[in-house]
């Protein structure tokens, strides 16, 4: 059997293209003992992964130029000689941008096939859901009655933000970067919602917005806007710098005003996180977000995007913001389903 693979081709400067991504098919090998062959079902494409294609240090090693790209996916054992693994087994792992891949089994999580869609566990019950449950609720912790401001709020870290936010009896405004968007978030029951790419003054929307200023701020999107939402912090507040996609592209240091003043008289906790630094609880964090699924206080969106050959114009769509929720692509059904 013979399967493709997603290589990075070249590190880019600036906005990544179609030039950074080769396809490769390669040969199968027999598994040996303790090994499964995968079929991939589901790939996911996030904003981190754009750091990963730069050579130097961060909390994750670069994609390496003429091998796989990796990241989160969910697959289907269908093939085993791992007894632990068994044929039919649907998997989550870091995985290789590959149609079929065989795997020793270490780093595999089995998932239940039999309660929410299995997608799910790349989005809301995955890396996506327990960002946000664990950068709102164990950094910014919201109180009945203050005001969070989100930006990005309809990704798919924002859109389970905003609504977690309403669960603590918050006042929600969020950003996001169309129409459509904005209508999906004020359905989710956000209270406020700035389209960020067709408001003149965004500082103005903004204050308008949150006339008893802000308390709590879900940081994704970094630049301009968080420019805005710290002139509006009030005593005390707290911030959760989950990611700067605003920045992520740039080909020099993004210059703009020091925050460090407004954050000193504000007495405001600024903490970036990485949601790994939670892995011990990740449990937790699945267990309520399920809770919350299942007595309908979240909603969940998802873009599927159909075929492996789709993977890299899935990707490349997170920073045009082509998606709502989360961007997923499709490679193959679930045999069982």
């Amino acid at each position: 059997m013979n399967s493709r693979s997603i290589l990075l081709a070249n590190r880019p400067q600036g906005e990544p293209s179609a030039a950074q991504f080769r396809f490769e098919t390669a040969e199968i090998p027999p598994l040996q003992s303790g090994e499964v062959l995968l079929k991939t079902l589901y790939v996911s494409v996030d904003p981190y992964m754009r750091g990963r294609m730069n050579e130097g240090k961060s909390y994750i090693p670069p994609f390496e130029v003429g091998e796989p790209i990796s990241g989160g996916v969910i697959a289907e054992v269908v093939d085993s000689q791992n007894d632990s693994l068994p044929k039919g087994t649907v998997v989550l792992g870091n995985l290789p941008w590959s149609e079929h891949t065989v795997s020793n089994g270490k780093g595999l999580n089995p998932l239940p096939t039999d309660g929410a869609p299995i997608s799910y566990f790349l989005g809301l019950l995955g890396m996506p859901g327990l960002t946000a449950y664990f950068g709102l609720l164990d950094i910014c912790r919201p109180k009945a009655g203050e005001t969070v401001v989100v930006s990005g709020a309809a990704g798919a870290v924002g859109t389970v933000v905003g609504q977690l936010a309403k669960i603590k009896g918050a006042r929600v405004v969020g950003t996001a970067g169309s129409d459509d968007k904005v209508a999906y978030l004020q359905q989710l029951g956000f209270d406020a919602v700035i389209n960020y790419k067709t408001t003149p003054d965004i500082a103005q929307a903004l204050a308008e917005a949150c006339p008893d200023g802000v308390d709590c701020y879900f940081d994704n999107v970094g630049g301009a806007i968080s420019d805005a939402v710290y002139d509006l912090l009030n005593k005390h507040a707290r911030i959760a710098l989950c990611g700067q996609i605003s920045h992520y592209n740039a080909t020099q240091e993004p210059q703009g005003p020091r925050p460090e003043p407004k954050l000193l008289k504000t007495s405001t906790l600024l903490k970036g996180f990485i949601v790994s630094d939670y892995a011990e609880r990740f449990p937790e964090g699945v267990q309520a977000l399920s809770q919350w699924l299942q007595e309908g206080k979240l909603q969940f969106e998802e873009t599927i995007t159909e075929g492996f050959d789709q993977i890299p114009q899935a990707f490349l769509g997170l920073f045009k913001g082509e998606n709502t929720g989360k961007q997923l692509v499709k490679v193959a059904d679930y045999s069982r389903s």
